[in-house]
């Protein structure tokens, strides 16, 4: 045991320091690459990895965005937004970003966590009476935040939802819906055990409202995206929560399993849930992403707006699971989760959604790698991208 804590301890600490390294206010302007100590030639080399891609039909389209240092050295939109209209990919395009919802999520809870009105072990049946029984009545928020809640929920919301009655007047919504996970409750006890929970996402965003008084998108709109200067980022796909921006949205294409792309989603669809939810839901650009990703490289501020304290940003992207590993299981394991990302052993912190976005932020190598696609299904040379990424980087060709 004793051993195991001295582990733990070591993983914690090496997160902590690297995050410290790069705790300044550093915006994002463009840049050439060679500004950020990177070789343009391999990353166009990247770009025509997806240009490939496009033209093979792998995929319908791209956009990327790569920074280091602060400058945008790539910023690219490849192929199509919507194919059957012949419009084009454009790099402010926006995206279902899915799972890619959660860092958005974990910041809203530790703002307030920040402002006191809630804490991190505070079990959430002192919020939610529903979670009030043997089942659910030991899940924390830390639980919640790290998908260590022993919740073994399979479905994003129970089918059907709760509908408009005299006994729910304001059905279908989110706190309803999340009682019933309450209720449900756990299937493992809380902290032993690691299994993403979509569930405990979306009663984040209840605690949320509850506790700030605010619908969840106001108060992430308030609290984070207005004072990073995210001008394109909302929550649900509908033209009246978008400004006039619906338009602006890519087609979300599914392959079929004869190899057709079909239409999953395109713009003026109705969203698959009536309600704001917390577990996706995020609609933003590459461009606004970066900043979210940027504010964290940054310890929390971003062009002299302080959203999160420099220690509470160490801790979210921490390994937060570590503890639950023998120290042999540590040893194998290369990847954890922390309140909101999932964070390697090199100490990069990532997250992808399941619309074909994906995120990686880099402290060591001060760089924010951008892969947003709407082609789940297809074949997305990413991996290939971020290793010709981390090879563009002087030195390492």
């Amino acid at each position: 045991m004793k051993l195991r804590l001295i582990i733990v301890l070591l993983i914690l600490s090496f997160a902590f320091g690297i995050t410290t390294l790069f705790a300044q206010d550093v915006t994002l302007t463009p840049g050439l690459p060679a500004d950020a100590g990177m070789s343009g030639a391999v990353l166009k080399e990247g770009v025509r990895l997806f240009e490939g891609a496009v033209a093979n039909d792998d995929l319908r389209g791209v956009v990327l965005l790569v920074a280091r240092n602060g400058k945008i050295v790539l910023h690219e939109a490849v192929g199509w937004k919507d194919k059957a209209k012949g419009l084009r990919m454009e790099k402010d395009t926006m995206f279902r970003m899915a799972s890619n919802t959660k860092p958005a999520i974990a910041t809203g809870i530790s703002i307030l966590a920040e402002d006191g009105k809630l804490a991190y072990n505070d079990n959430v049946r002192k919020y939610i009476p529903s979670f009030d029984n043997y089942r659910s009545g030991f899940i924390k928020i830390h639980h919640l935040l790290s998908h260590t809640s022993g919740f073994r929920i399979g479905p994003i919301f129970y089918s059907p939802l709760i509908q408009k009655s005299p006994e729910h007047p304001d059905a279908p919504n989110l706190l309803l819906e999340v009682e019933r996970f309450g209720e449900t409750g756990a299937a493992e006890f809380p902290g032993t055990s690691y299994s993403y929970s979509n569930a405990g996402f979306n009663t984040l965003g209840a605690l949320i409202e509850i506790v700030s008084g605010q619908p969840l998108e106001v108060f992430l709109k308030e609290r984070i995206y207005i004072p990073l200067g995210m001008v394109d980022t909302y929550h649900h796909e509908i033209a009246e929560k978008l400004d006039g921006k619906l338009e602006r949205m890519s087609v979300v294409y599914r392959r079929s399993r004869q190899g057709e792309w079909t239409e999953g989603w395109k713009p003026g669809d109705p969203p698959q849930y009536p309600f704001v939810r917390a577990s996706g839901g995020l609609i933003s650009t590459a461009r606004d992403y970066a900043i979210l990703c940027r504010m964290f490289l940054n310890g929390g501020i971003y062009n002299g707006e302080r959203v999160l304290k420099e220690e509470t940003v160490k801790l979210m992207t921490s390994p937060q699971t570590a503890s639950i590993y023998t120290p042999e299981e540590l040893e194998r394991q290369t990847s954890f989760y922390g309140y909101g990302w999932n964070v390697g052993k090199d100490g990069v912190f990532s997250h992808s959604g399941s619309d074909g976005t994906a995120a990686w932020v880099d402290p060591n190598n001060e760089l924010i790698v951008l892969v947003f696609t709407q082609s789940p299904g297809g074949r997305n040379p990413r991996s290939r991208f971020m290793q010709l990424v981390q090879a563009s980087i002087s030195g390492r060709e």
